[in-house]
């Protein structure tokens, strides 16, 4: 079996327990799991989100990188697209996929109940690219 004393930080395992939560470039909580702060990854990013009762996302593209969810409880409305005109729904046991610089919000469906969801990227600095996203105020009144 190998030592790892000589081995340097890059090589070792690192468990994280996110000890507080941190609001986003999103206006969500955040508990920071796994990220280039946190444990020195260079293309991953994973945390778990909360979505109080009744609130919803900041709408935000992500520059460059993909994002898949896992929904742990509650029901998330997801609204997509230039204007956020699609919609669809997920609930506890779902997974999403979210492209790259695809605008969206994501919206907490009970009024009573937080949602939660782990949330991995492919980017371990991903905060760094999170865009505000605001629809075209001219193609909104034309629809």
């Amino acid at each position: 079996m190998a030592d790892d004393r000589n081995s340097d930080d890059s090589e070792r395992l690192k468990a994280v327990r996110p000890q507080r939560e941190v609001m986003t470039r999103q206006r969500l909580p955040y508990f920071v799991g796994i990220s280039a702060d946190s444990v020195g990854s260079q293309g991953l990013a994973m945390h778990i989100v909360v979505i109080p009762p009744g609130a919803r996302a900041a709408p935000h593209l992500h520059q460059g990188y993909e994002t898949a969810i896992y929904v742990l409880e509650g029901r998330v409305e997801t609204r997509y697209g230039r204007q956020l005109e699609h919609s669809v729904i997920s609930e506890a046991g779902d997974f999403l996929y979210i492209p790259p610089d695809l605008p969206h919000e994501a919206i907490n469906l009970s009024d009573s109940e937080p949602a939660r969801a782990v949330v991995a990227r492919n980017d371990a600095a991903e905060q760094e690219k999170v865009l505000p996203y605001t629809p075209d105020s001219d193609a909104q009144a034309a629809a």
